[in-house]
């Protein structure tokens, strides 16, 4: 059977991933084209992967809260960048946006996770094995998507702010807050607000709840990953969007506190959404 080559960004990604030995790790054997079963979760289930996260972050606390300490830094970046010319209207969107790269943000728990599990050596540089691994290229490209998906919620945010409020931008945070709670302009642009940015939230959370830990773990295509995950979700949707809403409430926890808390909060997401996808997907 004659072999192809494919595009040129996969080929380079997946000779680096060979050259570098990420094949000494081990995975699950899959086929590229198979579909993985999937079974129906329960919230016994959620609270099995969440309490298995928390003992992954103690098993590993060093090394993890180590590596997470940049999510604080850069949330806190990006809010900077969003206080700057006039976009203090965007620093909410900014903040709730963390739902929407948090799957990407986590890839290296899961790959820590993964290892543990396996019984291999586990430090904080075994985070960036994901950049070795022969699926990189269909990661990025899945991460591309919940990149598009967050900065077209950052579009959408501003534009429903000069629908509502209009075009002229708020001389502070305070002034923001004020037009938000007390005036009917504010609360239409809350309520739609909250409900664009939740269908966003939802279609994240059905193509991500297990897609990236999938990538991690087998040889599968990308549609096969993002299928799975779908169905995943959709076979399972009070207990999914139960996690949905387990994981933005501990979000608001980690962001309420300076941002601090993303360096405990981060890690038991991620290690837990590892243990849930191994839960889900047999």
């Amino acid at each position: 059977m004659p072999k192809t080559i494919g595009n040129p960004l996969s080929w380079t990604f997946g000779a680096l991933g060979s050259a570098a030995g990420y094949a000494t790790v081990v995975a699950t054997p899959a086929r590229s084209g198979e579909r993985p079963e999937t079974r129906i979760l329960t919230f016994q289930d959620l609270r099995d992967a969440l309490r298995k996260g928390w003992d992954d972050l103690a098993a590993m606390r060093s090394d993890v809260m180590f590596a997470c300490l940049l999510y604080p830094v850069m949330g806190a970046v990006l809010l900077g960048l969003a206080a700057q010319g006039s976009m203090t209207h965007l620093l909410f969107p900014v903040l709730s946006g963390f739902a929407l790269v948090g799957p990407v943000a986590a890839l290296g728990l899961y790959e820590l996770s993964r290892r543990r599990e396996a019984g291999l050596p586990v430090n904080w540089a075994a985070m960036f094995d994901v950049l070795r691994s022969p699926r990189f290229p269909r990661i990025v490209m899945l991460a591309l998507f919940n990149g598009v998906i967050f900065m077209a919620w950052l579009l959408l945010a501003d534009a429903i702010h000069a629908a509502t409020l209009g075009p002229d931008r708020p001389a502070s945070l305070g002034a923001l807050l004020n037009q938000a709670v007390s005036t009917p302009a504010g609360w239409t642009m809350t309520l739609v607000g909250t409900g664009v940015g939740f269908l966003l939230a939802a279609a994240v959370l059905a193509v991500s709840v297990v897609s990236f830990p999938l990538l991690l773990d087998r040889d599968v295509s990308l549609p096969v990953a993002v299928t799975t995950s779908v169905r995943v979700a959709m076979e399972n949707p009070i207990v999914i969007a139960a996690w949905g809403l387990i994981v933005a409430g501990l979000l608001a926890l980690g962001i309420l506190p300076a941002l601090i808390g993303l360096v405990v909060v981060l890690p038991v997401l991620g290690h837990a959404t590892w243990h849930l996808y191994r839960t889900a997907v047999v």
